[in-house]
């Protein structure tokens, strides 16, 4: 893998973190309503502990965000060009160590339905199913939880 750096996202990422989501192919056809319109602003940035992988000219691979409280894991993406190269990994497992570092014991995800296999590789437990909530998101979603103790 290409030299790459996670380091905590600051105002000026907003824009080319809202591109990421907005250029996601997992989020394609019939998953497109979700993040119609979506965007990373700074001020989620500030309040929020959101960090990037960015490779060695500082283009961002992909992020997460962290919601302390409650304790949730609300964004994650890699970017389409970055998928497959352990990128995600490295970023789940910054975030269950900030997590940890904050003192929760475990972080809540309701995970994108292609996603789940992924969080279940890195630790994540099935703990539930969250209803549709149309007219954005007209699926279920799968609950887990990462535990960090």
């Amino acid at each position: 893998m290409q030299s790459m750096t996670i380091r905590r996202a600051v105002a000026q990422d907003a824009e080319r973190l809202t591109r990421l989501i907005q250029e996601s192919g997992a989020y394609r056809g019939k998953y497109a309503s979700i993040i119609s319109g979506y965007r990373v602003t700074a001020d989620y940035i500030a309040r929020h502990r959101v960090f990037v992988a960015v490779d060695a000219v500082g283009r961002p691979l992909g992020f997460y965000a962290l919601v302390l409280e409650p304790p949730e894991l609300d964004l994650a993406f890699v970017a389409d060009s970055a998928q497959g190269r352990g990128i995600g990994r490295l970023l789940i497992e910054h975030m269950v160590g900030q997590a940890r570092e904050a003192g929760l014991t475990d972080v809540r995800v309701v995970s994108h339905p292609p996603a789940e296999e992924f969080y279940r590789r890195l630790g994540a437990e099935r703990v539930g199913t969250v209803a549709p909530s149309p007219p954005k998101v007209a699926w279920e979603r799968p609950e887990l939880r990462f535990t960090t103790v």
